[in-house]
């Protein structure tokens, strides 16, 4: 199971959002180039980062420097945030990273969405973001009243090979993952996924570790990191090393 650090840009900064509302941020760098370079000496084979200027809609975002992250890593990349139509796959994918992460757009244009996994294949996973089990988009700013599960059954069919299940509420809590729904989501997608949200410390990811059974590949954490209550060094150590 992969351990994957999470960077989350506002401005070119390193930020962590609580339940993902933007009011409620903490900047914690003002060097992603700088904090992807410890992740990866760490020991991770793999970085996640969002574009939360971009996932808002709009002309902003941190497309630049996503680049200088990329390319000063041997690591892959996955990049997720305001991707909704083929120009913007193209673009990241151009950069170097390796897979580019569909949520808004998967609920919004269920026609395109089938035809970029067509196109893209493994470059691109579904993100499904959700809070109290009900989808959210845009940023997590809009509800969509669609279940997680349901959403979870239609990625499946539209052809997507992996998921990123983010539980809202646990974002940024460190109270521990949903363990229960994302062992339900792995299994009644039939697609491997990688969890996010909630996770705090060692003992969290020991309790994930045997849901790889199950389809899960990673876990990617956040705000742990940034406080110090995690080593990634030691993350890596329990996920990928420990049987």
């Amino acid at each position: 199971m992969l351990f994957i650090p999470a960077i989350d840009l506002i401005d070119g900064r390193c930020v962590r959002l609580l339940q993902g509302d933007y009011a409620k941020k903490t900047e914690y760098s003002h060097d992603p180039v700088g904090v992807a370079k410890s992740f990866e000496d760490q020991g991770t084979k793999y970085l996640h980062i969002v574009d939360l200027d971009a996932a808002k809609g709009g002309d902003r975002n941190n497309r630049s420097v996503i680049q200088k992250v990329v390319s000063a890593l041997k690591i892959p990349v996955q990049v997720g945030g305001g991707v909704r139509d083929r120009k913007k796959i193209v673009s990241l994918l151009d950069i170097g990273v390796e897979r580019v992460i569909l949520g808004t757009i998967i609920v919004r244009a269920e026609a395109l969405a089938r035809e970029l996994v067509a196109e893209f294949k493994g470059k691109i996973v579904a993100g499904i973001d959700a809070q109290n089990g009900i989808v959210r988009i845009s940023g997590w700013t809009e509800g969509t009243g669609l279940k997680a599960m349901t959403l979870g059954k239609q990625v499946r069919d539209m052809g997507f090979s992996l998921i990123i299940y983010t539980d809202i509420m646990r974002d940024g809590m460190m109270e521990g993952p949903n363990l229960q729904e994302v062992k339900r989501m792995s299994v009644e997608t039939g697609i491997p996924l990688i969890a996010s949200g909630g996770i705090s410390s060692l003992d969290d990811l020991k309790k994930l570790k045997p849901l790889e059974a199950y389809g899960i590949q990673g876990v990617i954490a956040g705000k742990a990191i940034y406080e110090k209550n995690l080593s990634v060094r030691e993350a890596v150590r329990v996920l990928e090393e420990e049987c």
